[in-house]
């Protein structure tokens, strides 16, 4: 059994998501990729203990304070792949942006091999079942392009300049897959 509780945000409506007193989901509504593979039933739950220090963590963030991905019990489901990238995006520091590349070539590093299609961390990035907590927002293109997000561009936009985030050097791009 799964367990939400809905979140008013500052950029929409959120829909957390509990499987096993673990966070197992974040997704904006929109969102692509919405509630990603999970397909058991669920049922709101307002008194979850999880769900509520997600809300709290939430609250704070959203405050500009900068709470700790470790303060939550994470539970993503999906490949060994896809977890290898999440944990990556984890150690973005807050107001910092990293690119597709640079994680590809961690992943290559972490795996023993030359290469990593960035092609397939940026599919494993927009899979990404716990939005803003696992920052995906802090990716961007090698040349500066915000390049596409799940929630959309200008949620995107919102998270990076909530977190200081210097925007001189990034773009939105004039045309795309996920705008």
């Amino acid at each position: 059994m799964l367990y939400t509780m809905h979140y008013d945000s500052p950029i929409g409506r959120l829909l957390l998501v509990e499987r096993e007193e673990a966070l197992a989901g974040l997704w904006m509504e929109g969102q692509k990729y919405f509630l990603g593979a999970l397909r058991e039933n669920m049922e709101e739950k307002t008194d979850s203990f999880i769900l509520n220090r997600t809300k709290d963590w939430l609250d704070r963030y959203f405050r500009g304070e900068k709470p700790q991905i470790s303060e939550l019990a994470l539970a993503p489901a999906g490949s060994g792949f896809r977890k290898a990238v999440w944990k990556i995006l984890c150690e973005i520091p807050y107001g910092e942006v990293t690119t597709y590349g640079e994680i590809s070539r961690k992943i290559a590093a972490s795996r023993g091999i030359d290469r990593m299609s960035a092609q397939a961390v940026g599919g494993a990035v927009g899979h990404n079942p716990i939005s803003i907590i696992i920052p995906c927002h802090r990716v961007v293109g090698s040349s500066g392009s915000l390049t596409g997000y799940a929630g959309g561009l200008q949620r995107k936009v919102r998270l990076l300049t909530l977190e200081g985030v210097n925007m001189e050097n990034l773009f939105v791009p004039a045309k795309g897959t996920a705008l």
